[in-house]
């Protein structure tokens, strides 16, 4: 059955060239069980951490890259072909439409190749290192619809510029700006350092989670805004902010998640090891009037390591890594920094998995793993992982005592309260699991609650000050009576996390012995009664 299946996707391929491209792995796969196959892949990498939500899909995943890129060369008999790079090589695949591009750049790179007889443009050889034409790159705005065309030549000339500039406007007039970038190095890069506006701004605009980005040509810029807003939104939920935070965003690129996060944050810290890239968020920051970000160009880990030895603090860090994870330099760095949270973002599950051992080795623990498909059609997953600092477990043993004790004679503990979240409604049953900063998970059951206990809980604000009374003779697990006599008492009056337990009370003495003695009369009865039954 299987094998029927397989050759029946098979058939279905819609890619000519998916042999010799390799872009598209998953290809001959129904959407379905792409989704399937990435979903299995975190959980083998992840799943010992905690569970794995259920991956994030697309709806259309076609057509999704706002990012196309073209290499240009020559046949033998002089055509002029443009397409990618077959895979492991340098022999450009001619392609002129492809399902996971965007249509309309797909057009102007046709268009672009099909001119350039005309004016005498040659493709770039690379090999000898002669020819004008080396890659053509376009980048559209999503929601602007603004389109940047950029022409990454081999020389600083460009021959017939201004008819040439012209003609292609009057057949693309939806392009917005065009941008001429030198490269004329021995390089497997693809821009070079050099660009030259030839029309329009230099850069387009695009707007992300209600915020508005420009996009230059050497910005990094997610390659699927559809996926990208659900990837961001989640990584926000994750943090959960409640406008108290100071933030840091590490390999904050262009600061799309620093941006982002600084609505909801008290100020956001944005660090990046490029220039351009910091230029660029800065002026993004300008463009969005947030005030409550700043952006330094320097090692991320370096930073952190500099705050913490000013006795600087951070609550969440946002990280981003490239594709090669983080190195432990950099982790060590977050763990000297020490913050409540931290919300790991990462285009490579598996060195996700090597990095989040590190920080669960080091006081840290993975609460929440979601995978985003943000490349479908590819082999590629995206996956935020959610990694609050460990603390102490707090295990709620909801007990009725014959003799309710008072707050007074309990003791208790502080934890302040982030958010809860209904994990099962049966009836009259209702389960909730409660999240306190610098604790584990709480479950509560409404079945072993008073309906004032749940309602209290319901009417929580983010950052309150939860009081836990609990009996003293309780070790591990809290024992807490909740009748007529509530224990669990809430103050919505924030501060810093405090434990003072208090020592043991005449009542849990008395109950102690009490239950001691039981214990032990109840051994002699059953000692006695035995003895009997075997004529002792």
């Amino acid at each position: 059955m299987n094998d029927k299946k397989s050759k029946k996707e098979q058939k279905t391929s819609f890619c000519p060239v998916a042999g010799k491209c390799g872009g598209c792995q998953l290809q001959n796969m129904t959407y379905e069980r792409q989704l399937g196959f990435k979903e299995a892949k975190v959980v083998k990498l992840l799943g010992k951490y905690c569970h794995v939500d259920n991956i994030i899909g697309m709806e259309h995943p076609f057509h999704y890259r706002n990012k196309v890129q073209a290499a240009f060369g020559s046949t033998r008999g002089g055509k002029i072909i443009s397409g990618v790079y077959q895979s492991k090589s340098h022999r450009i695949v001619c392609i002129d439409r492809c399902r996971i591009e965007d249509r309309k750049a797909d057009e102007i790179i046709v268009t672009i190749r099909s001119m350039m007889p005309k004016y005498r443009m040659t493709a770039y050889n690379e090999d000898r290192g002669t020819g004008f034409l080396r890659h053509v790159l376009v980048k559209r705005g999503f929601k602007s619809g603004e389109i940047m065309v950029v022409l990454v030549t081999g020389t600083v000339v460009f021959p017939g510029k201004n008819a040439f500039i012209k003609e292609l406007l009057e057949i693309h007039p939806e392009i917005t700006t065009i941008v001429q970038n030198i490269n004329n190095s021995d390089t497997s890069m693809v821009l070079g350092e050099t660009e030259k506006v030839l029309y329009g701004k230099g850069h387009i605009n695009d707007s992300l989670c209600g915020c508005v980005f420009g996009i230059s040509p050497k910005s990094f810029y997610q390659i699927n805004p559809i996926q990208t807003e659900k990837l961001y939104n989640k990584a926000m939920e994750f943090a959960n902010l409640t406008g108290k935070e100071t933030v840091i965003d590490a390999y904050c690129g262009i600061g799309t998640i620093g941006i982002v996060a600084a609505k909801e944050a008290k100020q956001v810290i944005g660090v990046e090891l490029n220039r351009d890239a910091v230029h660029d968020a800065i002026a993004n920051a300008k463009l969005n009037d947030t005030k409550n970000i700043r952006f330094y160009c320097a090692d991320a880990g370096e930073f952190m390591v500099d705050m913490a030895s000013n006795g600087e603090k951070a609550d969440i860090v946002f990280m981003d890594p490239p594709r090669a994870g983080s190195d432990k330099a950099f982790l060590s760095s977050v763990v000297t920094l020490s913050p409540k949270k931290i919300v790991y973002i990462s285009c490579n599950p598996e060195t996700q998995a090597r990095d989040l051992s590190f920080l669960v080795r080091n006081g840290y623990k993975v609460r929440k793993i979601q995978p985003v498909d943000m490349f479908p059609h590819t082999a590629h997953v995206e996956c935020i992982a959610l990694v609050p600092c460990g603390g102490t477990v707090f295990t709620f043993g909801m007990q009725y005592w014959n003799s309710p004790i008072t707050k007074d004679e309990a003791r208790y503990s502080e934890a302040i309260f982030s958010f809860y979240k209904e994990i099962r409604k049966d009836g009259n049953v209702n389960e909730m699991i409660l999240y306190f900063e610098n604790h584990d998970e709480l479950t509560i059951d409404n079945t072993c609650c008073s309906q004032e206990v749940v309602d209290k809980i319901r009417s929580l604000k983010e950052g309150a000050i939860v009081k836990i009374y609990y009996h003293p003779n309780s070790n591990k697990i809290m024992e807490m009576t909740c009748n007529s006599n509530i224990i669990l008492q809430f103050d919505d009056s924030a501060s810093k996390l405090s434990r003072d337990r208090q020592g043991f009370t005449v009542l849990g003495i008395f109950m102690y012995f009490v239950t001691a003695y039981g214990v032990t009369m109840l051994i002699r009865e059953r000692k006695h009664s035995s003895e009997k039954y075997h004529g002792g």
